[in-house]
């Protein structure tokens, strides 16, 4: 239990960084509207101008919109499902492209390293200079509390198991991250 605690509150915190509202409770997530650009092929200089456009297309033009903005990529967030469909796209002579995804053991693009998550939507992607647009606050680490004096624990042979951590999460520079879908990415990017 002290294993498995740690990491699904971790998990849900990572959930709420990128997905958060903002509202009671809740952390700014990148996802929310205002709190990162949205991708724009026009921005990115790429509207109309692919053909074939598909993921990898989408991440080389969000790094582009980035750099426009004078902000250098640090991380790419994929969900698992969305790394996997890359990594199997094949070239016109159906060649796998996977050698411009793997350079040894971690995941990368360009250079950018690439974390998967399953708190990124499937079909969904962020692209960003983490460390400039945003910073996490702990002013509480994790703690796990056990115990077995709330109410009949203790005639019941009950323990109650308490997690809590206090964070928070500033976005400072929402333009340092580009979120967008992949779907609408890559409708914008295609020749028409």
């Amino acid at each position: 239990l002290s294993a498995r605690v740690p990491a699904k509150v971790l998990s849900y915190e990572d959930s709420q960084i990128l997905n958060g509202t903002g509202a009671s409770n809740q952390l700014d997530g990148f996802f929310t509207s205002g709190n990162s650009a949205a991708f724009n092929a026009t921005t990115a200089g790429f509207h109309g101008a692919v053909e074939s456009a598909n993921e990898y297309d989408v991440l080389v033009a969000a790094m582009n919109q980035l750099n426009l903005s004078n902000y250098s990529a640090s991380t790419i967030l994929l969900n698992p499902t969305d790394l996997h469909k890359i990594i199997l796209l094949k070239s016109t002579a159906n060649e796998y492209l996977r050698q411009q995804i793997y350079s040894g053991l971690q995941p990368t693009i360009m250079g950018i390293p690439v974390t998967v998550s399953t708190a990124v939507t499937a079909g969904d992607f962020l692209v960003g200079d983490l460390a400039v647009a945003s910073q996490l606050w702990v002013r509480e680490n994790l703690a796990i509390e056990f115990s077995r004096e709330d109410s009949t624990n203790f005639r019941d042979y009950f323990v109650t198991v308490r997690a809590q951590e206090r964070v928070a999460h500033s976005i400072y520079q929402p333009n340092a991250v580009i979120t967008g879908d992949f779907t609408t990415a890559k409708a914008a990017l295609e020749t028409a």
